[in-house]
C-alpha cells in the first residue's frame, strides 16, 4: 500500500515540480518584482520601519488587540511565521545541501528575493479581496481572490470558482502534509534519536497540547505563537551564529562553493554542469517555497485575519515574513552545515554517516558537543509544532470555504486526531506528500496572482503616492464598496 502511495505521489510531484512549474513560480515574482519597480529594494527603509520596527513603538498600533474580530498585525506575522519557520530551516535545509549541493543555497536566495513580491502580492490581494463570515470574523485567501477577482473578468467566473474551490481542498490535504504530518514526524524522529522517547508516544502527547491550543480558534492560535515565535526564532538565530563564527575561517570557503555549485564550475563536462545546476536550482527553489511558502497562498489566510486597513501595510509584512524565514534563519543553518567540516566544499560530498535530518545537529554538536544535538531537537520541536498550529488554521479556513464556518469543528478534530499518524509514519513519505500538494496548491494561486497582477500595482501606486508622496488622492482598500467606505473612515 504505502509502495503504490510513493509511485502515485512520485508521479504527481515529478509533474508539478517540473521546470515549467518551477519556471510560473519563478516568473510570477520576477514580474511582481517588476510591476512594483523593485519594492522589496526601492522601499526597503520603509517596509523595515513600518513591521518589525514599528513593533518597538506602541503609537504604531501593529500590536492592538482592541478588534475582538481580528488579531494584531503583529500576531499575524507571528502566527504565518510560526507557520513557516519550521522543519523546512533546519532539515530541509540540510536535505537541500545533501541532495543539490551547496549551490542549492545561492538558488534558495533567489527564490526568496523574488518570492518576497510573491508574498507582498499574495497578502495585497487578500486584505483587498477579505470580507467577515458569519461570526463577524475576517475571511480571505486564495480562494477568495480567485473567486471575486479572477471571477470578475468576462468569461472567467466558472474558472475562477473552479479554481478557488480546488485550491481549497489542495490545501485542506496540504494542511495534512507539510502542516501535520512532516512536522510531527520529524519531531516524534528526533525525540527518538535523542531522549529515546517512542514515537507513538511522542504523537499522543503533541495532540492532546494541540488540541488544547487549535480547538480554540485563530485568537488562542496567535496568542501562543506571538510568545513562542520570537523566542524560538532568536535563540535558534544566536546559537546558529555562534556555530559559525566558531567557524569564521571557513567563511571565504562556504561563499565560494555556494556560488561555484550554484553555476556548476565544480562539475566536470558539459552534461555534469548541466545536472549540477539543475539539481541545484529545483532543490534550491522546492525547499525554499518549502521553507517560506511564497507562493502557496497560504500564509495570506492569516494575514487576511489581522486588523490592517491598508491592503499595502500587511503586503510588507508579507515580505518581512519571506526575509525573515529563508534570508536569515535558512542561511544561518546552511553557513552552520556548510562551515562545519560535515561537507567537503570542493566535491559537495557529505563527510559523515549522519542521515540528512541529523546533519544540522551533528553541525551544531562540533560547537557544543552533545548539547547541539539536544539543542535542535528542541529547536525541532518548537519550530516543527508551531508550524503545525500556524498550518491548522490555513486548513480551517480551506474548510470554511468549502463547507462553511459551522463544519470547522469537524477538521480540527480530524486535523488533531491525524497527529499520531503523522508521528508514526514513514519520513520519505512524509515529506514527498508535502513537496506534491506545496505544488498543487501554487498553481491556482500563481495563476490568480498573474491575473490580478495590474491590480496589485494600482493598489502599491496608490499606497505609494498617498504614504510616502503625500498627494490627495482616493484610497484602494477593498472591492466591496461597503468595506470599502468602512475603512476608508477609520484611517
Amino acid at each position: 500500500m504505502v509502495e503504490t502511495i510513493t509511485k502515485i505521489n512520485d508521479i504527481i510531484n515529478g509533474f508539478v515540480w517540473g521546470v515549467p512549474c518551477l519556471t510560473l513560480l519563478m516568473c510570477t515574482g520576477v514580474l511582481m518584482t517588476i510591476l512594483t519597480k523593485c519594492f522589496q529594494v526601492s522601499h526597503f527603509k520603509h517596509w523595515i520601519g513600518t513591521t518589525i520596527g514599528a513593533v518597538f513603538h506602541k503609537s504604531s498600533g501593529v500590536t492592538d488587540k482592541s478588534d475582538k474580530h481580528a488579531i494584531s498585525q503583529f500576531q499575524s506575522l507571528c502566527t504565518a511565521l510560526a507557520a513557516t519557520i519550521g522543519v523546512g530551516n533546519i532539515a530541509g535545509v540540510a536535505t537541500a545541501i545533501a541532495a543539490g549541493g551547496p549551490g542549492t543555497i545561492f538558488w534558495m536566495w533567489v527564490a526568496a528575493f523574488f518570492g518576497m513580491m510573491t508574498n507582498y502580492s499574495e497578502n495585497v490581494l487578500g486584505i483587498y479581496y477579505r470580507r467577515r463570515n458569519e461570526e463577524g470574523d475576517w475571511c480571505g485567501g486564495a480562494m477568495y481572490y480567485l473567486r471575486d477577482g479572477l471571477g470578475s473578468y468576462k468569461g472567467c467566473k466558472q474558472i475562477g470558482k473552479i479554481l478557488a474551490v480546488l485550491f481549497s481542498i489542495f490545501c485542506v490535504l496540504a494542511s495534512f502534509g507539510i502542516g501535520n504530518a512532516s512536522q510531527i514526524n520529524s519531531i516524534a524522529t528526533n525525540l527518538h534519536s535523542v531522549f529515546h522517547i517512542p514515537a507513538w508516544v511522542t504523537g499522543i502527547g503533541l495532540m492532546i497540547i494541540a488540541a488544547l491550543v487549535i480547538l480554540g480558534g485563530i485568537k488562542r492560535i496567535a496568542s501562543v505563537t506571538e510568545k513562542l515565535v520570537p523566542f524560538m526564532a532568536i535563540a535558534y538565530i544566536v546559537l546558529a551564529l555562534v556555530v559559525f563564527f566558531t567557524h569564521i575561517n571557513k567563511a571565504g570557503e562556504v561563499f565560494g562553493a555556494i556560488f561555484s555549485f550554484a553555476f556548476g564550475f565544480k562539475a566536470i563536462g558539459g552534461a555534469a554542469v548541466g545536472l549540477a545546476v539543475k539539481n541545484a536550482v529545483t532543490w534550491g527553489v522546492k525547499r525554499g517555497v518549502f521553507s517560506n511558502e511564497a507562493g502557496l497562498g497560504s500564509s495570506v489566510m492569516v494575514h487576511s485575519a489581522s486588523n490592517v486597513k491598508e491592503p499595502v501595510r500587511q503586503g510588507m509584512w508579507g515580505i518581512f515574513e519571506v526575509f525573515a524565514d529563508t534570508i536569515v534563519v535558512c542561511t544561518l543553518t546552511a553557513f552552520a552545515v556548510l562551515s562545519s567540516g560535515l561537507i567537503n566544499l570542493e566535491t559537495g560530498e557529505m563527510l559523515t554517516d549522519a542521515g540528512k535530518s541529523a546533519l544540522v545537529s551533528e553541525a551544531f554538536s562540533t560547537t557544543f558537543g552533545a548539547a547541539g544535538g539536544v539543542f535542535i531537537a528542541i529547536a525541532i520541536l518548537l519550530f516543527a509544532f508551531s508550524t503545525t498550529l500556524g498550518w491548522s488554521y490555513y486548513g480551517t479556513k480551506a474548510w470554511e470555504f468549502l463547507f462553511g464556518t459551522k463544519a470547522t469543528v469537524v477538521y480540527k478534530v480530524i486535523f488533531v486526531l491525524f497527529i499520531i499518524v503523522g508521528a508514526t509514519m514513514s519520513l520519505d513519505l512524509a515529506w514527498d506528500i508535502s513537496d506534491t500538494f506545496n505544488g498543487l496548491m501554487s498553481l491556482p494561486n500563481l495563476i490568480g496572482v498573474l491575473a490580478l497582477s495590474p491590480l496589485v500595482m494600482r493598489i502599491t501606486r496608490n499606497y505609494v503616492a498617498r504614504q510616502l508622496k503625500g498627494e490627495q488622492v482616493e484610497p484602494l482598500l477593498s472591492y466591496s464598496k461597503e468595506i470599502q467606505a468602512e475603512q476608508a473612515k477609520e484611517l
